[in-house]
């Protein structure tokens, strides 16, 4: 459309003629920019052939062509350090040799030694168990025992005076480079009590007493397999036996808020996968204490739940509303984006009117029922957690509608407040759908009373004596000071029970025997073929 005359004018190069050069001056000083100078060059050359037969340029474009991938493998030669790896590659070129791997048997080999990997740790936690449930066996209960042990918080602490304090003898703990360079004791655990709990309760110390047996099987179990790394017993009754014994630092305000029993190691091993929905009495008889006592409630029992579990919140007084609004009539699962999720919304909670119990229990059926029936959930144990200051009937005729005579759905009731006067039908509808009834008057006794689910769910495990083993996802090992980095852990772990004649029919839990696997132990284990001289656990590592 344009005339020759025209076109020259328009474009940077002559139509007729071959692109013009690069300086050499340029070229020489700047190669990047001589490329795209070249590059740009050659985009306008190729907008001037555009008008004109191809014929008549096919020699330019060769030349074009030659010029431009000579260009392209100088710069790529004297950037890359092709020629430098060439060099390298012949001074070794000798010592060299292409051994052919067969990847089936290589993938069997690795299959056949993570397999005896996982077996070891599987069998270190047995003969935990074994021992703890044994030594159960013969253990007779003492409510007057008197009985010294290394508490975790007190050893090595003194008085005013110089003399050690109760529980807190001396405890000898010297750094160990299997152990991240901690002061530890080899020879000895020793015994975490959470701040809550008195650690001279008699169960803690008759607990405490007869798990002292436990030490021998630490230390056999660490002589057999020298990469094991913490061993523990979380006792149902709230204590936590670790191996290698270690000092634990209380926080800022004299607090450790740990307790073995919200651990999802303890939670998975304890119990069976649940669905679980929450009813909150949000009436007007709720207001002040009661309803900040329902709240934590509330918030101990998000804490016992797992990702294997699906829960909602419903708070009820003449309606129904659901704590989180966008999830009406169905569960969601119980990580700890959703609770945290749920936790925050709780604060939204205000009492007013009067509590309609049976609304809120014909919508927790229906809700259990249909997201039963659609295999979302956990298939498994339903439980619904009542959590009011009274009921003024039994709704024994809801309860004949859903629950029973399978009873499927278990009932645990919690009675907030000092008042009994609706304690009766609180009990009554608890026992009569296979749960438990418990009362919360402080905010002090939340958490021992929430955790008694946690037994009435276990009995059925306990009572067929189901020993699994479980795995646990991935999570940050809370034992280790910040600045030795976060370390990913996975934990083996595995009920214990009571085999005690007298108690096995009503299936008691004893507490739960684990030990940790660092995921860069998994990881060396593939990438080397072999554990036996496992490398230091850092952060850094398990980020590669």
């Amino acid at each position: 459309t344009f005339s020759s005359s025209r076109l020259s004018l328009l474009l940077p190069c002559p139509p007729s003629g071959p692109a013009p050069p690069v300086p050499a001056s340029l070229s020489r000083r700047y190669p990047v920019k001589r490329l795209l100078l070249l590059l740009l060059s050659v985009a306008c050359y190729d907008m001037c052939i555009t008008f004109l037969p191809v014929s008549f340029f096919l020699h330019s474009v060769k030349l074009w062509a030659s010029a431009f991938g000579g260009e392209i493998k100088s710069i790529a030669a004297k950037y890359s350090g092709s020629q430098l790896l060439q060099k390298k590659y012949k001074e070794y070129e000798k010592d060299v040799a292409i051994e052919e791997i067969d990847g089936l048997q290589l993938v069997k080999k690795l299959a056949k030694n993570m397999e005896e990997m996982f077996h070891k740790k599987s069998e270190a936690v047995r003969r935990l168990v074994e021992a703890a449930e044994d030594a159960y066996l013969k253990h007779e209960f003492d409510a007057d025992l008197q009985y010294e042990y290394f508490n975790a918080v007190l050893i090595n602490e003194r008085d005013e005076e110089g003399n050690y304090l109760e529980l807190g003898k001396e405890f000898i703990l010297v750094p160990n480079d299997h152990f991240n360079n901690l002061p530890v004791n080899i020879s000895l655990s020793d015994v975490q009590v959470p701040t809550n709990m008195y650690n001279k309760d008699p169960a803690i110390v008759n607990g405490v007493y007869w798990s002292e047996s436990l030490n021998k099987v630490f230390v056999d179990n660490f002589d057999r397999d020298p990469s094991l790394i913490w061993q523990y017993f979380g006792s149902a009754k709230g204590f936590f036996r670790q191996y290698p014994g270690i000092k634990w630092e209380p926080d800022e305000n004299g607090v450790i808020a740990f307790d073995c029993r919200n651990r999802k190691w303890y939670i998975q091993a304890a119990t069976s996968p649940k669905d679980v929905v929450i009813l909150v009495d949000v009436s007007g008889s709720m207001k002040g204490l009661r309803l900040t006592i329902a709240k934590q409630t509330v918030s101990s029992i998000l804490d016992t739940l797992g990702d294997d579990d699906f829960f909602n919140i419903i708070a009820y007084n003449e309606e129904l509303h659901y704590v989180e609004p966008c999830l009406n009539g169905t569960l969601v699962q119980a990580d700890r984006a959703n609770k945290e999720h749920f936790r925050e919304h709780l604060d939204k909670l205000f009492a007013k009117g009067i509590g309609m119990l049976d609304i809120a229990l014909n919508e927790a059926f229906n809700m259990l029922n249909e997201f039963n029936h659609t295999g979302q959930g956990s298939i498994c144990s339903q439980a619904i957690m009542l959590i009011t200051d009274g009921a003024v009937d039994t709704y024994d005729t809801i309860f004949a509608k859903y629950n029973w005579p399978d009873r499927k759905v278990r009932i645990f009731t919690y009675l907030i407040g000092r008042e009994a006067a609706f304690a009766d039908n609180l009990k009554w509808m608890a026992c009569a759908n296979k749960g438990f009834f418990t009362q919360i008057s402080t905010l002090a006794d939340v958490q021992e009373n929430v955790m008694e689910y946690l037994h009435v769910l276990s009995r059925p495990k306990v009572i067929d004596q189901e020993h699994d083993v479980v795995w646990t996802e991935a999570y940050i090992d809370s034992t280790l000071a910040d600045d030795q980095g976060l370390v990913l852990m996975t934990t083996v772990a595995m009920p214990v029970f009571s085999k005690q004649n007298e108690t096995r029919s009503k299936g008691i839990l004893l507490g739960v025997v684990g030990t940790d696997v660092p995921l860069y132990y998994i990881c060396v284990y593939i990438m080397t073929d072999s554990v036996t001289h496992p490398v230091p656990w850092t952060a850094e590592f398990v980020t590669v």
